[in-house]
Parts: structure tokens; C-alpha cells; sequence
């Protein structure tokens, strides 16, 4: 089973500095079942985000954000509010924070870290991967995940071997993930992000033993 945490609500307001207006929208799924995504959790984040100055436009939740067109059709029913938003926080693993962001023109902030994917990569397996790393940054990537993106797991940008977006260890098939981040940072008009330093990833975090669940 999918395991995750919720993020420390410092990080998630320091990723939504700037916003005015934000949009939630939470998965249904495996979140619910590891107590971190419920409608009491949702509420939370609303009192916390409100208290603080951002507007909530409104929320939704989806049974599995990883099934893109699920996600989509919803999404599509909340448009007038979704219009304007500043940046859409979403509760869920990595896979489904990634499969939502390819929907959405705007930032997207997670609100949650995945620190287990139980074997799987979402119940309706595509193209997202999560790396479990339990300190996602995809606000800071566009919605791209260096980890599981870039062969190297670099985090502060591409290495000096890419060449025309594709990455030197196999330039035939795979794309370049700082490629693909940078182009997606520059269409939302936030260059600017790559200019804050990631840190080496703490993989000694404890990780959960998912034979238990």
C-alpha cells in the first residue's frame, strides 16, 4: 500500500509564498487510507492556508489522481474556480501530484510525502514514477521528478552530457528531466524557482517496513 506523510505546513506555505488564490484537490484513494488525506485533512489545510492569508477557491476530491482522465473530467467541472489560481495544492503520492500537473497550467504544490510506494506506481500506471525519497520537491520542478526523471538524480540541474534535451546515457530514447523542467518552468513564468539551491536527499530517513500493511 501507498504510504505518505503530510508535509511540514512551514514548507507548504514557504511553496505557496506569493499566492493569493489556490485550488485543492485531494486523491480519494490510497491517501485516505494512510489517514493523511482524509476531508478532516483537507479542512485542516484550508484553516491553515486561509489563516494565512490564501484564499481557498475551492476543493475536490478524486478517487485515484494517477487515472489522468478521471482527473481530468473533474477538473474540467470546477474550470470558473480553478480560473486565476495562483498556484493548485494537491493531496497525494508523487505519481498523482505528477499525472495532475500535466493538467493544470499552473504551480502545483504538494501537500504530502510519499515514503512508500508499496510496490506499486499508482493504480493506473503510466508514465509518473516516485522515487519514495519522503521530501518530495516537485513544487520547486514544475511537477517533474528529478529523482526518478534524471538517471543521475540530480537536483540542481542537468549534468554537462545532455545534448538537444536527451540525456547521454541513452540520448536514443530518454529525455533529458532538467530539460523538461526547465521548458516547464519557463511556460509557467517561474524561472526563478531554479534558483533555490536543493539540498543532497536525507535517504537515511527512516523508511516504512511495507511488509506491515
Amino acid at each position: 500500500m501507498i504510504r505518505t506523510e503530510k508535509k511540514p505546513k512551514e514548507e507548504v506555505l514557504e511553496a505557496l509564498s506569493g499566492a493569493k488564490r489556490v485550488f485543492i484537490v485531494a486523491c480519494g484513494g490510497c491517501p485516505v487510507g494512510a489517514e493523511t488525506g482524509t476531508q478532516t485533512d483537507i479542512e485542516d489545510w484550508m484553516c491553515v492556508l486561509t489563516e494565512n492569508g490564501i484564499e481557498v477557491s475551492g476543493t475536490l476530491v478524486v478517487d485515484f489522481l494517477c487515472n489522468k482522465i478521471l482527473t481530468g473530467t473533474r477538473l474540467q467541472r470546477h474550470a470558473e474556480r480553478l480560473r486565476g489560481i495562483d498556484a493548485l495544492c494537491v493531496s497525494a503520492c508523487g505519481v498523482g501530484v505528477q499525472a495532475t500537473a500535466k493538467l493544470v497550467d499552473c504551480l502545483v504544490v504538494p501537500l504530502l510525502n510519499t515514503v512508500s510506494m508499496g510496490g506499486l506506481q499508482g493504480l493506473y500506471p503510466a508514465s509518473e514514477r516516485c522515487g519514495e525519497c519522503g521530501d518530495c520537491v516537485l513544487h520547486l520542478t514544475g511537477g517533474i521528478c528529478p529523482i526518478t526523471g534524471c538517471a543521475k538524480q540530480l537536483l540542481n540541474g542537468p549534468c554537462g552530457g545532455s545534448q538537444n534535451g536527451m540525456c547521454e546515457v541513452d540520448p536514443q530514447n530518454r529525455e533529458c528531466a532538467w530539460d523538461k523542467i526547465i521548458k516547464r518552468l519557463t511556460e509557467l513564468g517561474r524561472t526563478d524557482l531554479l534558483e533555490k539551491p536543493l539540498p543532497p536527499k536525507a535517504w537515511k530517513l527512516p523508511q516504512l517496513d511495507t511488509r506491515r500493511y
